[in-house]
C-alpha cells in the first residue's frame, strides 16, 4: 500500500507540473543564462549573511510543566531565562554558472551554544536557465510551506506541531529534483525579498529521496523515504499573490524505544499527505496547512508503540502595516495535532491545541522584535511519563538581528 501511495503521488505531481509548464530565494541558482567572464576571486564568489535570535519565555507563565522541547527547549521546566534560539551564518556562492553551494551552521543548537550543520548542499543546474536542477546534500525536505519557510521570516516563534512533526529540524540527507520556469523562480524570489515572508525557491515541482532519520543522523534501515510536492504562486490582476500546494511522503522510520515498553518493534511504516494555502499579506494575509497519514505512536493503556493514524494543521491570519519607515504585523495562529512524534522516545503520544496572538515589529531591516502570548493544551506521554496532560499560558519574547 505504501509503494502504491508513493507511485500515485509521484504520477499526480509530475502530470500537474507538465500541464503548468505548457500553459529566487537567495539560496538557489540564477534564473538567466550567464555569459563567460573573467574568473572572479573567492571574495567575489562567496557570500556571507546570517541572523541571531534571543528569547525570553518566563513572563506570566502559569504552568512550568507545560513545555515543548521540539519547539523551544527554554520553554517550561525549572530553568529558562534568556536563551539563544538560533545563531546562524550562511555561506553561499555560485562557483560555476550551473553549480551553487549553500552551507549553514547553527551556533546555538539545543541551547548549548555549540555548532551544528543545518544545511550543506549544492545545486546542479541541468539546463542553461537552471530551471531544472538537482540538489544533493543535507537540506530542507519539500513538505509543507511553513517547514520550508526560514525561521528568520516566520511570524510565530515556532513551527506548528501538525506538519513539523513530519521532519525534525525540517531537514535530512538526500537528493532532490526541482523544476520551475524562470518567471516562477523570479516570483519566489520576490516573495522573500519584498518582505511578504515567502518560503523560498524549492521549485514549482519537487521530488526526492532522503534517509528519513532526521538531519545529522545516519540511516538506520537502508530504506529511503520518498517525498514529492507541487506548488504554484498565482498572481492576480490586482497584484495579489495566492499560493496553493500539495505534498506527500512515505517511508520507514526506526524509533528510539525504551526498554520498558511491551513490544520489541522499532521500525514502522509511515506516510503523510496534505494541502497548503497561502494568501500573502498585501496587506491582509491568511495561511493554512493540513496533513494526515499514519505513523508510530505510544499507547499508554498497553505500554507499547503502535501504528496509528495522525492528523493536524493550522490557520494563521496576519495584517501587514507599512508606513514607509517601520513595519508592524499583528498575527494570530491556531494549530492542532493528534498523533505520535516519531523522533521522540517511544514515538511520544501528542495531543496539541494551541492559540497564539502576537505582533512583529520591524523598525528597520536589521532588527525585529516579536511578542507572542500563547494559550496551550498539550498531552505528551511515553513510557517514562504515561499520564501527562498540561494546560497553561505565557508571554514569549524574541529579538532578532539580521546581518
Amino acid at each position: 500500500m505504501r509503494r502504491l501511495f508513493a507511485v500515485a503521488l509521484v504520477f499526480l505531481t509530475i502530470s500537474s507540473s507538465v500541464a503548468f509548464a505548457r500553459s529566487t530565494e537567495t539560496d538557489t541558482l540564477p534564473n538567466t543564462k550567464t555569459t563567460p567572464a573573467v574568473a572572479k576571486g573567492l571574495f567575489e564568489t562567496i557570500r556571507l549573511r546570517g541572523y541571531a535570535q534571543l528569547r525570553y519565555n518566563g513572563l506570566f507563565q502559569t504552568n512550568p510543566d507545560l513545555k515543548c522541547d521540539q519547539c523551544d527547549k527554554s520553554w517550561g521546566g525549572e530553568g529558562g531565562g534568556f536563551f539563544f534560539r538560533r545563531i546562524r551564518l550562511v555561506f553561499s556562492g555560485q562557483v560555476h554558472e550551473r553549480v551553487f553551494f549553500y552551507i549553514q551552521p547553527d551556533f546555538a543548537s539545543g541551547g548549548a551554544n555549540f555548532a551544528q550543520i543545518r544545511d550543506a548542499y549544492f545545486d546542479l543546474g541541468l539546463d542553461a536557465k537552471n530551471e531544472f536542477r538537482i540538489r544533493i546534500g543535507q537540506s530542507k525536505i519539500p513538505f509543507g510551506f511553513e517547514n520550508l519557510q526560514s525561521s528568520s521570516n516566520r511570524l510565530p516563534l515556532d513551527r506548528n506541531d501538525g506538519l513539523n512533526s513530519a521532519a525534525p529540524n525540517e531537514r535530512d540527507l538526500g537528493a532532490f529534483f526541482y523544476y520551475a520556469p524562470s518567471r516562477i523562480r523570479q516570483r519566489f524570489s520576490y516573495l522573500t525579498s519584498s518582505g511578504l515572508k515567502g518560503s523560498g525557491d524549492y521549485g514549482m515541482f519537487g521530488i526526492g529521496v532522503y534517509n528519513g532519520q532526521a538531519a545529522n543522523n545516519m540511516d538506520k534501515n537502508k530504506n529511503v523515504h520518498v517525498v514529492s510536492r507541487f506548488t504554484y504562486p498565482f498572481e492576480l490582476p490586482s497584484g495579489q499573490i495566492i499560493e496553493a500546494s500539495f505534498q506527500g511522503y512515505t517511508g520507514k522510520f526506526v524509533i528510539n524505544k525504551s526498554q520498558t515498553t511491551v513490544s520489541d518493534q522499532t521500525e514502522f511504516n509511515e506516510h503523510r499527505y496534505g494541502p497548503s494555502f497561502i494568501l500573502y499579506p498585501q496587506p491582509f494575509g491568511l495561511q493554512a496547512e493540513y496533513n494526515l497519514g499514519r505513523g508510530p505512536e505510544y499507547d499508554p493503556e498497553t505500554n507499547e508503540v503502535k501504528d496509528a493514524p495522525l492528523n493536524g494543521g493550522y490557520v494563521l491570519a496576519s495584517y501587514r502595516i507599512n508606513n514607509g519607515k517601520t513595519i508592524l504585523i499583528p498575527f494570530s495562529r491556531y494549530h492542532y495535532y493528534k498523533g505520535g512524534k516519531k523522533f521522540e522516545l517511544d514515538a511520544t503520544k501528542h495531543r496539541v491545541k494551541e492559540l497564539e496572538v502576537g505582533v512583529e515589529w520591524q523598525p528597520n531591516k536589521s532588527f525585529e522584535l516579536v511578542a507572542m502570548y500563547t494559550f496551550s493544551e498539550r498531552t505528551f506521554e511515553n513510557s517514562l511519563n504515561p499520564e501527562n496532560e498540561q494546560k497553561g499560558s505565557l508571554l514569549r519574547l524574541q529579538a532578532q538581528v539580521n546581518f
